[in-house]
């Protein structure tokens, strides 16, 4: 079941922060200040060179909710609600159940926040399952999108971008005396870490509550079932794998999460919308971009590697 062919490649892009060993792109993507990890998850910059009349298509699949600020580009998105087309803006993503289709043409610069599922329910933010597949502006959600877009100087620096929302978020957990997510949440989540495979039941069992208030939970702070979050957990891992974004090391254990190739076939399928032959062979270096991300985040969390330390596949 594993796939062994390089993933294919867009040459036409150069990303500022580099490529993997394997020439995928890569972008500058941090944890959290430690006061703020209860309710962020990652941060990134991503910068982009590209030819002025150049479209980029691709897609993007968060399983969490993402605040990103867009700086440089031309962007369009397939959502729940219809095509979205956006230029300089501060955008809420909610969480994704399958690929989102995007585009940009030319050059890009975006920076964004990736949300801990359930920081929205404990700082009073949006109910995360009303945007499913949806983004919006920043507007309808928080902070006005040229309120946002005004603390990020034109002459800054990645990190200055990074600290500024930081210092944004911060206010906000102050403002909310420090509410935190439902520990349920966290458990869960890192049960989605850990091991997407198993059962509802079985996590329910570990994280020491009934599977109904489980589903409850993971409705309300994951915007979808507990059992929606463990199967989009594992194809992303997948995901990760295939795109040369994950440890080595894992695998044989990631591919081997699923009964045989044609469960893992069917399923990839309908999240990414393509074989997963076809998506080695097809260049996604958004997704690519986003699901480095995430694994960078998951080997934190899991305590593999540390916040800053050379990651498995740069």
């Amino acid at each position: 079941m594993q796939q062994k062919k390089r993933p294919a490649v867009d040459h036409l892009i150069a990303p500022e922060q580099g490529m993997t060993r394997n020439g995928q792109p890569l972008s500058y993507n941090r944890a959290p200040a430690p006061d703020l990890a209860p309710w962020i998850a990652r941060l990134y910059v991503t910068k982009v060179s590209a030819p002025a009349d150049y479209t980029l298509s691709c897609g993007l699949f968060n399983d969490t909710a993402v605040v990103r600020v867009q700086l440089a580009g031309s962007w369009t998105a397939e959502t729940a609600t219809g095509r979205e087309a956006f230029g300089k803006a501060a955008l809420f993503f909610g969480p994704q159940t399958r690929r989102m289709p995007v585009t940009v043409a030319g050059s890009f610069i975006s920076v964004g926040v990736a949300l801990r599922p359930g920081a929205c329910t404990a700082l009073q933010g949006p109910r995360v399952g009303d945007f499913l597949n949806r983004l919006v502006l920043s507007n309808v959600v928080a902070i006005p999108s040229e309120t946002i877009l005004g603390y990020l100087h034109p002459d800054g620096t990645p990190e200055d971008w990074l600290q500024a929302l930081e210092n944004n978020f911060r206010h906000r957990a102050e403002h909310m005396n420090g509410a935190l997510p439902d520990p349920v949440t966290a458990h869960f989540e890192n049960l989605a870490f850990t091991n997407p495979s198993i059962t509802v039941g079985e996590a329910a069992n570990l994280c020491g509550v009934e599977r109904r208030k489980l589903e409850r939970v993971a409705n309300r702070d994951f915007g979808m079932s507990p059992k929606k979050v463990l199967r989009c957990a594992r194809a992303l891992d997948v995901a990760s794998h295939l795109r040369g974004v994950a440890d080595p090391d894992e695998a044989d254990e990631i591919m081997l999460r699923y009964y045989d190739e044609s469960h893992l076939i069917h399923e990839f399928t309908e999240l990414f919308g393509m074989s997963p032959r076809q998506f080695v062979r097809t260049p996604q270096p958004l997704l690519t971009l986003a699901l480095e991300s995430r694994q960078a985040r998951r080997l934190e969390a899991l305590n593999r590697t540390e916040p800053g330390q050379s990651r498995p596949w740069e």
